[in-house]
């Protein structure tokens, strides 16, 4: 089991204890696809994944999922939470486990999500009057950030019945900082398109590929997402979804390969599960 860096009470004291200044973004990796980013004016999560939900749930089938990482945190831990953000209906996202202990320790905390999956998120307990709905295309304006929602493939552009976009990512402007939350995906036509024109400070990308083997929708390889970040063009790229489940993962040493092939002026960032980093403007 790979334990995080910093974990329970230590993480919690540390992420109360960081006040950033103007211009300043600390980031915490939680592990899997879930980020914590604190400004000075919010405090905003995407796609926790902090229990043992998936790994309860597919125990004893023909596709385990085996936790390769301990979770840092619990979602009862999280109490000064502005706004969560679950990418797509998928667990790992959109946690069952997480999400309701979360949203009743945070009080203020409202949380956006696609729009197709309100009711999905209301059938796990979560409020409905603190769930906003997206679509691609939306700005959701709250004090101190702004996210605007991007279509994300996984492994196809899927929309309901309406033709609303039933994976997202998202586009996060805190104190001046512009950060790309890919959630699950791969690469599509108009994707750079989508994400700019304006630049983008940090990309954080899935590298653990896609596998029919698996029996589960797949993302970008480490060579995609570097690819892809030359496309856009942003000060950093972040890898992410990898190190959680033994059946879906790929090393992070393919991402610092694939790194070098980053074009001068983007720096690759690993972070390590509890692991605090600062972003400047």
């Amino acid at each position: 089991m790979i334990e995080p860096v910093l974990s329970g009470q230590a993480l919690l004291d540390e992420i109360h204890d960081t006040r950033p200044g103007p211009g300043t973004v600390v980031v915490w990796w939680l592990g899997q696809s879930g980020f914590l980013l604190k400004s000075s004016a919010a405090t905003v999560l995407v796609d926790p994944y902090l229990s043992e939900h998936l790994t309860r749930k597919y125990e004893g089938t023909k596709r385990p999922h085996v936790r390769m990482t301990r979770a840092p945190l619990r979602g009862s831990d999280l109490a000064g939470i502005d706004l969560v953000l679950s990418s797509h209906k998928h667990s790992d996202h959109l946690d069952p486990g997480t999400l309701p202990d979360l949203m009743a320790a945070s009080r203020r905390a409202l949380l956006g999500l696609p729009e197709p999956l309100v009711d999905h998120a209301i059938g796990l307990g979560l409020p409905r009057d603190r769930l906003i709905g997206l679509v691609a295309g939306q700005t959701l304006e709250r004090p101190g950030v702004s996210v605007r929602a991007v279509p994300s493939a996984h492994e196809g552009l899927d929309t309901d019945a309406r033709g609303r976009h039933l994976y997202l990512g998202f586009v996060i402007e805190l104190s001046g900082l512009r950060f790309y939350h890919s959630g699950d995906g791969v690469d599509h036509d108009g994707l750079a398109g989508s994400i700019g024109p304006a630049a983008v400070d940090v990309m954080f990308l899935p590298i653990n590929g896609r596998d029919p083997a698996r029996g589960v929708a797949g993302n970008m390889t480490a060579a995609e997402a570097v690819a892809l970040a030359n496309r856009v063009g942003p000060r950093f790229v972040v890898p992410h979804h990898y190190d959680m489940f033994t059946f879906n993962t790929a090393p992070v040493a393919s991402f610092e390969e694939a790194a070098r092939g980053l074009a001068p002026g983007i720096q690759p960032i690993v972070l390590r599960c509890g692991g605090r980093w600062e972003v400047k403007r």
